[in-house]
């Protein structure tokens, strides 16, 4: 093959890689619907009489949403320019002046919508469905399968039903050991959510690499390195065997977890101790060792589930339990999302993990 053939092979196989691009293709199919619009907006007559300029705000706004920052930028321009041919084609009263003057205020807009996107680097589809994928990741807080003879459920409501939230739940099971932490980021909502998005990557890393007695202590330690002005987090963190039963929790400024004992059929406080994490350094976190019959459950939650305005802590941890006994909470088919929703309303972010022995 010669090398003038070899170059041609390669720039149509660049030309077929680029055509492939769906931005590319979206701003095509965009600007071909922004010219024949123009020319229907443009021609005065007929029934083309009744087409107004404002139809151009339909491609716009289908720009906004299909294409990334960079590429819209240019395109609402493009649309700019071309509002003004169909208008230069028509005798304008002072209300249709004025409607094109609110036009560009919009394209004005979407262009400072666009320069956000730019400092931001997400633009269009692709990357907004990132950022959902990564929210989803967060909400569900998905327990690993668990062996027969072993029952698990969480769920995650954020507050304000936003997708965002300050409490989290990561889980991983190494062999026959399953390890969750349930952990509430300080704030809620929005600005909680994206410290809690990186906090669930770094202790989803921690789980099954460190010794359960060196988790608390090294997740303390990542957050001191991090330096941030509400750098603080409480945590239940749960290891269990499953093969025995055999149960570790330790908490660091959260709630208690919660046992259920089949034998009397009561909810039992796990008294375990420590600070909350990201504000000392070398602390130490006490344990509460158990062994899970049959029957029995533990329950590890955040304090926006038992927490609320005018409520003590004792009241709150009585209605979960009451509330758990009620639903019956087996896990399977969302039973820890339903016991959520049967509790009161709360403004704060709310996770839920139950582990059981059938």
């Amino acid at each position: 093959m010669s090398s003038h053939a070899f170059a041609d092979r390669l720039r149509s196989s660049a030309i077929r890689r680029r055509f492939r691009d769906p931005e590319l293709r979206a701003v095509l199919w965009l600007g071909l619907l922004t010219i024949v619009l123009t020319v229907l907006a443009a021609a005065q007559v007929g029934w083309l009489q009744v087409v107004p300029v404002a139809v151009l705000t339909v491609p716009l706004l289908l720009g906004a949403v299909l294409l990334g920052p960079r590429t819209l930028s240019w395109f609402v321009v493009f649309v700019m320019v071309m509002i003004v041919v169909a208008a230069s084609r028509l005798t304008l009263s002072d209300r249709d002046a004025a409607a094109i003057g609110v036009h560009f205020l919009l394209g004005a807009i979407v262009l400072f919508v666009a320069m956000r996107r730019t400092y931001l680097g997400v633009g269009g589809l692709s990357d907004e469905l990132m950022l959902l994928d990564l929210t989803h990741k967060l909400d569900q807080g998905a327990i690993p399968p668990m062996p027969s003879g072993w029952l698990a459920d969480s769920a995650v409501l954020p507050a304000g039903g936003t997708r965002f939230a300050g409490d989290f739940v990561v889980a991983a099971r190494v062999g026959e050991r399953l390890e969750v932490v349930v952990v509430d980021v300080s704030g809620k909502g929005e600005r909680a959510g994206t410290r809690a998005l990186q906090l669930s990557g770094a202790f989803g890393g921690l789980l099954g690499a460190v010794a359960p007695a060196e988790f608390l202590p090294a997740a303390n330690r990542y957050l001191l390195r991090q330096d941030w002005q509400e750098g603080f987090a409480t945590a239940v963190y749960l290891s269990i065997d499953l093969g025995n039963g055999a149960y570790e929790i330790r908490t660091a400024g959260h709630p208690p977890a919660l046992v259920r004992r089949a034998s009397t059929g009561r909810w039992e406080e796990a008294e375990s101790n420590g600070p909350v994490l990201g504000l000392i350094d070398d602390v130490d976190f006490d344990a509460c060792e158990g062994v899970l019959g049959v029957g029995d459950m533990v329950m590890l939650y955040t304090d926006g589930v038992v927490e609320a305005r005018g409520v003590d802590l004792e009241h709150g941890i009585g209605n979960l339990v009451a509330t758990a006994d009620h639903l019956a909470v087996t896990g399977r088919g969302g039973g820890a999302r339903r016991l959520l929703e049967g509790l009161s309303a709360s403004s704060d972010d709310r996770a839920l993990v139950a582990v059981g022995r059938r």
